[in-house]
């Protein structure tokens, strides 16, 4: 490993040199007692690659959040260790079935998506082309993991294409620095975030690029808006929108992780009068719009292998990208002073 890279260096001082793992890409645990040691400084990386079936089947026939816990924290210590000690690390290999039927792929992207989006990894996705003229053995053989599709006349998947687009985008990092830290609430299932129109509407899905400026506290289980910290994250009830209000230290407003993922954003609306039929614990969720955010009791959160938790994943991630200006003050109905605010 360390020759190749001196050799790459040598051969021209001014690329980019990206070192390998072990087990077609996946492993670069053995770095952990003995790191590599070169000539130069400041322009290697480590590459890793992770697929759903780097694991066999066990997206399919495991607990979707037990799966997604478990194997992260295996690529964590395989791979992405390595950015704690400092180096960059490059996804250099991901992607699905863009057909989309192979459940392993599907239950597996979630948690990838989640994770790059959490680490603001740098990646490539698997793959461009939509066929081969000769692969195999095989003349004109589909490649379904293709962005295009086998006549490369156009995309496979729109809907894969376009969740995968805010990964894109940097939340952070060197030349990124625009605003304080804030926290964005992703959904990787359909690549969107939570945002508003307007105080007096129910929070919904949108581009993440005009994401909200959440600040989570996580010991309170407070989620509230970063510039307008009285008006904090509410829920309503089962089936019913969320939406900003007071107070901001009830049932209905403190929020925990909860699963094995940690990607279930969830109330417990046990002891709350206001909670109706939907007492119990609440988790976000996509209304049946596909668009609006609402709460419903939570999925998937035992070991069942047959239960889909997609629509309820929700990652909190931090950025410091700049946040559109909006009106919230002057939005106000009534003053924030006032103890009888409630959820609008």
């Amino acid at each position: 490993m360390q020759r190749g890279a001196e050799a790459v260096h040598a051969a021209n001082p001014r690329v980019l040199v990206i070192l390998s793992g072990l087990s077609f890409d996946n492993d670069l645990a053995f770095l952990n007692s003995r790191q590599v040691s070169l000539s130069f400084a400041r322009k290697a990386a480590f590459e890793v690659h992770w697929y759903s079936f780097s694991n066999g089947q066990e997206w399919a026939a495991g607990s979707p959040n037990e799966v997604c816990a478990r194997i992260g924290a295996s690529v964590s210590r395989r791979a992405l260790y390595l950015l704690d000690q400092g180096w960059p690390v490059f996804l250099s290999e991901f992607g699905v079935d863009n057909r989309g039927g192979n459940a392993n792929d599907n239950r597996y992207y979630g948690c990838a998506a989640a994770v790059a989006a959490d680490l603001d990894l740098d990646w490539a996705l698997w793959t461009l082309q939509g066929s081969y003229y000769l692969r195999q053995g095989v003349l004109d053989l589909d490649e379904v993991y293709g962005v295009l599709d086998r006549a490369w006349s156009r995309p496979r998947n729109d809907t894969a294409l376009r969740r995968v687009q805010p990964l894109q985008r940097p939340l952070r990092g060197p030349g990124y620095a625009e605003a304080a830290p804030y926290t964005v609430l992703f959904h990787p299932a359909t690549g969107l975030c939570v945002l508003r129109r307007s105080l007096t509407q129910p929070l919904e899905l949108g581009a993440c690029a005009d994401t909200e400026a959440w600040e989570y506290a996580p010991q309170q289980g407070r989620l509230a808006l970063r510039d307008s910290p009285l008006m904090c994250l509410r829920a309503q009830g089962a089936g019913r929108p969320v939406r900003l209000g007071t107070p901001c230290d009830d049932d209905m407003s403190r929020w925990r992780l909860v699963s094995d993922s940690k990607l279930h954003v969830a109330v417990n609306t046990s002891s709350s009068s206001s909670s109706g039929s939907g007492s119990g614990m609440l988790c976000l969720d996509v209304g049946a719009d596909g668009q609006s955010v609402v709460t419903n009791p939570c999925r998937c959160l035992s070991a069942d292998n047959s239960c889909d938790p997609e629509s309820q994943w929700f990652k909190l991630v931090s950025s410091t990208r700049s946040v559109a200006a909006n009106g919230m003050l002057a939005e106000l109905p009534v003053k924030l002073g006032s103890s009888k605010i409630r959820s609008l």
